[in-house]
């Protein structure tokens, strides 16, 4: 199956995308998590895209779309993905179009304030990426409960970046519901809740049979 996750900053699709792995096989390819480890090489595009990604704004169209062509021409691709963070853009949403069916998009709703809560209560962990926060809280103070490596916050989960996000949010990601809303393989999902009702409500809407 071929997912398409969408939803403002902080409504919890990396969570809700880790889940949906565990559930089915089939690969998680956050382009967030992509673009922070393109940051940290010492190359000159990894200058760029962390000053990018620092101040919150989005990495150029024609980049994320190469970059998101490859990972998927791969092998573990060929049975299905869940794709994070694209698209963002309504040009990203058009591209994918032309070289990938998607099975299910579900977009993940929530209110720009549960947004920002949860980002300012944000950790993630520096080795396997697993986020906590508000609703999932490590049993040990600062360290992952999976590996009990260190935690940390992200730069770009800072208040005036986080605002900035949820700004760009509507301007530039909020099209792309729009373009995506009129069409049967479209589901809107209530992101307000625990992690296990909000990934109930998902597990419902995969397992429906949609013909297209």
């Amino acid at each position: 199956m071929n997912i398409v996750l969408l939803g403002h900053p902080g409504s919890g699709k990396g969570t809700m995308a880790a889940l949906i792995k565990e559930k089915l096989k089939i690969p998680h390819i956050s382009t967030g998590n992509i673009f922070r480890e393109i940051a940290n090489e010492n190359t000159d595009l990894g200058g760029n895209v962390k000053k990018l990604i620092d101040k919150g704004n989005f990495v150029p169209d024609d980049i994320v779309i190469k970059i998101v062509k490859e990972r998927l021409s791969k092998e573990d691709c060929k049975d299905g993905f869940i794709l994070d963070g694209f698209p963002r853009t309504l040009k990203q949403a058009k591209e994918l179009d032309q070289f990938r069916k998607i099975d299910k998009i579900i977009n993940l709703h929530v209110e720009d304030e549960t947004s920002v809560k949860r980002l300012l209560s944000r950790w993630q962990c520096k080795k396997c990426s697993i986020i906590y926060g508000l609703n999932m809280v490590p049993k040990e103070n600062n360290k992952c409960d999976k590996c009990k490596h260190k935690l940390y916050q992200r730069d770009d989960d800072k208040l005036g970046v986080v605002r900035k996000r949820i700004k760009i949010y509507h301007d530039q990601t909020k099209p792309v519901v729009d373009y995506y809303s009129n069409k049967n393989n479209y589901f809107s999902i209530d992101a307000e809740g625990s992690v296990e009702e909000v990934f109930d409500r998902i597990y419902k809407v995969l397992k429906k049979q949609i013909y297209i």
